[in-house]
């Protein structure tokens, strides 16, 4: 299967690249600038310029090819809302329509922790819980075969392999790395298509905890 991953240079799509490029897939990694390309191409990586704020058609080209789509893509903490609503939302929502347009059927969302019940988000980071939250609802209303994961809080310890991945969890914390092992297997793994499930660190080995939501 070749995977467009979209938020290539985040934290969690670095370790998604590693996973993939060290895996029966091929990815083709989409970034901003020119010089995350360079890195990725440096380390063996095929990479394409593409922005969320850009065209459909302009991410429907970088989808070309590809047998799914993985998003991992965020305006960062940094930004005001405004971008959220520009990348998480929108950008995700075009991300969308330009793999329906590619052709791609397969596609995994990176969400956020219960997006979908508007009583647990947290209220710091409203604007985030929105665009998450709006993105998701377009995305299970789409023609795509989709997978939604929603991590609890990201930390940044190694990985142990072993989650927590249910429609409802109390809230808890995961590592990236972890995140990005499930969402690798989730690619192949059917009984994720068409669903969405929170996911924080447990006691299952990924691949049992995937067959079990």
């Amino acid at each position: 299967m070749k995977v467009l991953l979209i938020g290539a240079n985040g934290q969690i799509g670095k370790h998604i690249v590693d996973l993939l490029k060290n895996s029966a897939h091929t990815v083709r990694a989409m970034v901003r600038k020119q010089e995350q390309a360079d890195a990725l191409n440096q380390a063996g990586i095929e990479t394409i310029l593409g922005n969320l704020e850009g065209s459909v058609d302009e991410i429907a080209e970088a989808a070309n090819g590809c047998d799914a789509v993985i998003f991992t893509a965020g305006s960062g903490g940094s930004t005001g809302s405004d971008k959220t609503l520009l990348v998480d939302l929108d950008g995700a929502v075009k991300s969308m329509e330009a793999a329906e347009q590619a052709g791609v059927e397969r596609y995994v969302m990176v969400s956020a922790f219960q997006a979908n019940n508007r009583e647990n988000w947290n209220e710091k980071i409203r604007a985030y819980y929105v665009a998450k939250h709006y993105a998701d609802r377009m995305l299970q209303a789409s023609n795509l075969n989709y997978t939604i994961v929603r991590p609890g809080g990201l930390v940044n310890e190694t990985g142990t392999g072993k989650v927590s991945a249910a429609e409802k969890l109390e809230r808890g914390s995961i590592p990236r790395e972890d995140v990005a092992r499930t969402v690798v297997a989730a690619l192949d793994e059917k009984n994720t298509y068409k669903r969405a499930f929170d996911l924080i660190s447990g006691d299952t080995p990924i691949t049992e905890a995937l067959k079990r939501v």
